[in-house]
C-alpha cells in the first residue's frame, strides 16, 4: 500500500466496524479497513479482466473453470501453500 494517507469519514454498521476494530489489533481500525478495500479492489480489477477477456474470448467454460481449479490446487501442493477450502 501506499505510504501516502488521507483522513476520511465513513459509516460503518455499529457491529462491523466493532468486529473490525478488535480484528485490527495494533494496526487499528483504518489499517484494517485499508487491507480490506485494497482486496476489494483486487477483486474488482479481476472481475473487470475476465469480463473482457470473455468479451472477446466467449465464456468460460464449466470444464475450463474445473481444469483452472485442478491446476491451481496441483501447484499449491507442490509448493506447499494451503489453499481454500471448498
Amino acid at each position: 500500500m501506499s505510504g501516502l494517507t488521507q483522513k476520511y469519514s465513513i459509516t460503518l454498521p455499529r457491529d462491523i466496524a466493532e468486529q473490525a476494530r478488535s480484528r485490527g489489533g495494533p494496526s487499528g481500525l483504518s489499517s484494517y479497513v485499508a487491507a480490506a478495500v485494497a482486496r476489494q479492489l483486487e477483486r474488482d480489477n479481476l472481475n473487470d479482466l475476465i469480463e473482457a477477456l470473455e468479451s472477446h474470448h466467449g465464456p468460460i467454460t464449466d470444464e475450463e473453470l474445473q481444469q483452472t481449479r485442478e491446476e491451481l490446487h496441483r501447484a499449491r501442493r507442490e509448493q506447499g501453500t494451503p489453499g481454500p477450502v471448498e
